[in-house]
């Protein structure tokens, strides 16, 4: 079977809009770089099933200028070996990836990580960080973000109301014990001037599934690593669009 692209429908639901209104701004994206394109709902169903693992370069251009984010973080191959063209009734619009069918018929497992409970809704993410350019004074980053959950892997993405800036993250589920990486791109008219920063979290889960705690690491300007506290705080299990309606503002 294929593995649905939690990281594309996170974006999506980050960005509060239907498939179809997904599909529109595409083919509004596309219009307005000369690069017209029929994105359907059929066709971000396709997607965000996994059927198609790999869109052709016009619609990859087209999800980047939508969702601000590159193709690679929203779940998508950068290339697909021995794939085949997908016909979804224009002609086909990307390729569809063979992987899955070949790992079944040759009987070849796949390991994957224990999972406990179900951390699929909203949450408050909080970390802190040292600002070396405004005299090591500390500031603390907000933002209320979607978590979806497939098997042992959890899609994090923000709400783009919550802050300036846009925040990812990509996990991975083994018992309580969650890793994987992290990604912010700060606004143009912040303090760090649009600039992309990105790096490694590790975090607990508490036993009753509803924090998760630990610390993240990355980069700085002059190239040293940082590193400070990180936690998510449950606020909702819900995913609709009016939950994430409610939660598309500033966190107090």
């Amino acid at each position: 079977m294929a593995t649905p692209n939690s990281a594309l429908r996170a974006a999506r639901m980050g960005l509060l809009m239907s498939q179809d209104d997904f599909a529109r701004a595409l083919r509004e994206a596309g219009q307005h770089t000369g690069e017209p394109n029929d994105a359907s709902k059929r066709l971000v169903q396709r997607w965000e099933a996994g059927v198609s693992t790999s869109p052709r370069p016009a619609y990859a251009r087209a999800l980047e200028a939508v969702t601000g984010l590159p193709i690679e973080v929203l779940g998508f191959a950068l290339a697909v070996p021995q794939a085949r063209v997908a016909d979804d009734g224009r002609g086909g619009h990307d390729l569809e990836s063979a992987a899955t069918g070949m790992a079944a018929a040759h009987g070849m497992p796949t390991a994957q990580p224990a999972t406990r409970g179900n951390y699929s809704g909203v949450w408050l993410s909080r970390y802190e960080y040292v600002s070396s350019g405004r005299g090591g004074e500390v500031f603390t980053g907000l933002h209320h973000v979607v978590i979806l959950q497939h098997g042992y892997r959890l899609t994090v993405r923000s709400l783009p109301g919550s802050s300036d800036s846009a925040l990812t993250m990509d996990l991975t589920l083994d018992g309580n014990v969650i890793t994987g990486t992290w990604v912010e791109q700060t606004a143009e008219e912040s303090y760090y001037r649009g600039a992309r920063y990105h790096g490694a979290v590790q975090m607990l889960a508490e036993p009753t599934g509803r924090r998760l705690v630990g610390k993240w690491v990355g980069f700085g300007k002059e190239m040293d690593v940082n590193t400070g506290p990180w936690e998510l705080v449950f606020q909702d299990a819900s995913t609709n669009k009016a939950t994430l309606d409610r939660y598309n503002h500033r966190p107090e």
